[in-house]
């Protein structure tokens, strides 16, 4: 007996699922791709999908008793932008 595909839950997820299961936005979620920080995802068809265990796992690398337990380093912040160069700041005379 085969089990039902339609109560199975599901392997893969979008960044729209995939940021809602976290608790994130989706822009944060494309932040970290971006930025090499997040969970590790698939591209299927040029599609961008995250397995729920990729998910559970980077979520529980973040996973941190007190705020000065060191493994909450383990998964980084999101990376800052550079400081504008002086050129791009202008005085006001």
């Amino acid at each position: 007996m085969h089990a039902d595909p339609a109560v199975l839950p599901p392997r893969y997820l979008r960044t729209k699922e995939a940021a809602a299961f976290l608790s994130l936005s989706a822009r944060t979620l494309e932040k970290h791709r971006t930025y090499g920080t997040g969970p590790a995802y698939h591209k299927l068809g040029g599609r961008v999908v995250y397995s729920v265990d990729d998910l559970k796992a980077w979520a529980d690398r973040g996973a941190v008793t007190s705020t000065t337990d060191p493994r909450g380093q383990l998964v980084p912040p999101k990376r800052q932008m550079p400081p504008a160069s002086p050129r791009a700041v202008r005085t006001a005379r």
